[in-house]
């Protein structure tokens, strides 16, 4: 090759890694706008919000600094639906771990082709309206509903579970239960085959290698799934509302009526005390989920 092919063949990779840099350059900024929506949507609807929950939590009426909104929390009614709604989430969420493990497991072992299809089958009761699945549980549970006139059919005494603690729990069981089972499914795919097959190979039995492989290997997805189960169960007053009546009232229930009769600065102030138990389980989600593979279910 003569100097001169040398200076052309030279000058023509320049001139690829230029149009290669300014590829990736336009590529880059192509991503950064099209973010631009979420990062208005974020300010608007995150931040904004976030930040007036923090200031009327802690100012009073005449905008005052003060601690007297989060203080309330000691009130009795104000604590003892605080420990209920901790009581009632607690429950339910040990209930979704217990039907959900085993049945991520059913479905990590079924051979299908297409895992989307499994995902389907979870979602598929989420795309009804939150509001009309409870209202559904309302009328299946009643003293006149569904359950009670099979009962009756069949000559069997009715419950009265409507207006119980144990209706809210099964609420809050059917309308969770799918946040549980994801996080959970989703590791349990990745988790290798060869990695199970080499411990039945070195003599492991079926409850060894549970206990020491896939239970090990799933505990991402366990703790994105208890953190996704219990912060919305302890948030909610939705379902307190309709299955619990005016006879059971949650912390949920307390801060709704709160701002419903225009009393923002307590509202806030008992919000900021339940942002405690979010914060703490985004903590511990961070500490044994570090890469994201409980959460990432989609």
């Amino acid at each position: 090759m003569t100097v001169t092919e040398k200076d052309d063949h030279n000058l023509k990779q320049n001139k690829e890694k230029k149009s290669e840099h300014g590829l990736q350059f336009s590529r880059g900024n192509q991503v950064k706008w099209l973010s631009f929506p979420y990062l208005i949507w974020m300010i608007g609807f995150i931040l904004i919000p976030l930040i007036m929950i923090v200031y009327y939590g802690l100012t009073n009426g005449e905008n005052s600094f003060t601690t007297a909104n989060i203080s309330i929390i000691a009130d009795p009614i104000n604590r003892d639906a605080l420990l209920l709604a901790l009581e009632l989430s607690i429950v339910s969420t040990i209930i979704c771990l217990i039907l959900a493990y085993p049945l991520a497991i059913i479905l990590n072992n079924t051979k299908l082709k297409s895992n989307s299809f499994i995902v389907l089958i979870i979602i598929l009761p989420m795309w009804m309206n939150f509001l009309l699945r409870t209202i559904a549980w309302q009328n299946i549970l009643e003293r006149t509903g569904v359950l009670n006139t099979i009962l009756e059919f069949l000559h069997l005494p009715t419950l009265n579970i409507i207006n119980t603690p144990a209706a809210i729990v099964l609420g809050m069981v059917y309308n969770f239960l799918p946040f549980m089972v994801l996080p959970i499914y989703n590791v349990l795919i990745k988790i290798d085959k060869d990695v199970v097959n080499a411990a039945r190979d070195l003599g492991a039995n079926t409850g060894q290698t549970f206990r020491k492989i896939i239970l090990p290997l799933s505990l991402p997805g366990v703790v994105s799934g208890i953190t996704m189960v219990f912060v919305p169960s302890l948030t909610t007053f939705v379902i307190s509302t309709i299955l619990g009546g005016s006879k059971i009232v949650l912390i949920g229930n307390v801060i709704e009526q709160q701002f419903r009769l225009g009393n923002w600065n307590t509202g806030s102030g008992l919000s900021l005390v339940l942002m405690v138990f979010i914060l703490f389980s985004m903590a511990v989600i961070s500490k044994y989920d570090k890469e994201g593979e409980g959460s990432n279910v989609w």
